[in-house]
């Protein structure tokens, strides 16, 4: 999540009041779902469709810059990675497929505004949106687009999936500053539904138990109904919701722009918890694993909490803005800042066990695969640090 994502929401307070293999199969009606990623890729903004951020494998004690490459605008997009290939939007317009194990460029596919989301693969296909204000499909071989969906307002989210309720089709979920959640079927960008809410929607939707859930500059967390596109219930967040939620045993995990991060039980419409550090706001998305909680903050820390009661366990201190969403890879925690470094902690007590200076800041999130770490930075280039051999 980067700053310039929530000017418009801020702005929008003064006069509103206020490819490929999956990790998993999730239908419209269904309650299966994963919690981690699945061993042969990330196909997505946080791993999996209840964006926990949990990679399976390890990552080596001592990491190495691989290789990186240069697009021509900031990279705040966060990679996806499927069969060897690296999926990522730039500022420059375009989403790049680049190979893991070199970097080097297979394809480009260029839209008419800076790519800020998040690519997600899908069998076959690459899905994205853009400030264009549209959504689209590529080939994930050869990047020819497929389709493009138009909204009403520019995509800064990543794409969600869910099946449909008869198992026939993929459905796609994303939200727009149109003020609306999207559902188009990924085979043709055809709608299926729409569902409108009272303000911009900045992340992504998660998927879990055949409903969606997410946050927007409303500071209303909206509880949908997948197969309809219905609304099941709104609960009250007290302020903007600027990044994902995450979603785990029927509970969801957020911050928001009032300096507070909260767990929702879904089933009672309430706050379980909150957790209130210091006067400084959340756009992390958090990373959610069986017994801990881990996020970034303003105020420049990398907070764990318990995950039942939200109790403080450790914060790990940068020296910038921590809106990079953490993922948790066995027992560590990789997260990019606004210091211009990259940063592997122990998620046993925070302390800090790598980090690689870049200069620039990292709005975009990790993502992690196969003992690598894939990120954007500000300076426009994409790394990837694992060990060498």
């Amino acid at each position: 999540m980067n700053s310039q994502h929530l000017i418009r929401c801020l702005t929008a307070a003064a006069t509103t009041i206020l490819v490929a293999r999956c990790p998993t199969v999730v239908s419209a009606g269904s309650d299966a779902t994963s919690v981690r990623a699945s061993d042969a890729s990330w196909p997505m903004f946080r791993g999996n469709p209840a964006l926990t951020g949990v990679a399976t494998g390890t990552l080596p004690d001592k990491l190495s810059l691989l290789w990186s490459f240069k697009t021509g605008g900031p990279v705040r997009s966060s990679a996806a990675i499927v069969d060897g290939r690296v999926f990522i939007g730039s500022g420059d317009g375009s989403v790049y497929a680049l190979d893991l194990g070199t970097g080097k460029k297979i394809w480009v596919a260029r839209t008419g505004g800076p790519v800020d989301s998040s690519p997600l693969v899908l069998e076959g296909g690459v899905f994205f949106g853009s400030t264009d204000a549209s959504l689209y499909a590529v080939d994930a071989a050869n990047g020819k687009q497929r389709w493009k969906h138009e909204t009403g307002d520019k995509i800064l989210g990543a794409p969600n999936w869910v099946k449909s309720p008869q198992g026939s089709a993929n459905w796609v979920l994303v939200g727009s500053y149109d003020f609306k959640l999207h559902c188009v079927d990924a085979a043709t960008g055809r709608s299926n539904w729409v569902y409108e809410t009272g303000n911009y929607i900045n992340g992504s939707p998660a998927v879990y138990q055949g409903q969606t859930v997410f946050g927007g500059c409303d500071a209303i967390l909206h509880v949908i109904s997948l197969a309809k596109g219905e609304k099941v219930k709104e609960i009250e967040a007290g302020a903007y919701i600027a990044g994902s939620v995450a979603l785990a045993d029927k509970r969801a995990y957020f911050g928001h722009y009032e300096n507070e991060f909260l767990c929702i039980d879904l089933d009672k419409g309430e706050r379980a918890w909150t957790f209130k550090d210091r006067d400084f706001p959340y756009f992390s998305s958090p990373a959610v694993t069986q017994d801990r909680v881990v996020f970034g903050g303003r105020d420049r820390r990398l907070h764990c909490v318990k995950r039942d009661t939200g109790e403080n366990v450790w914060a790990f201190s940068a020296q910038g803005k921590v809106d990079s969403s953490p993922v948790v890879v066995g027992d560590k925690v990789a997260v990019g800042s606004d210091d211009g470094r990259v940063y592997v902690v122990s998620l046993k007590d925070g302390q800090k066990l790598w980090s690689y200076e870049i200069g620039q800041p990292l709005g975009s999130s990790p993502a992690v695969l196969d003992g690598k770490i894939l990120i954007g930075c500000d300076d426009g280039s994409v790394y990837c640090f694992g060990a060498k051999k």
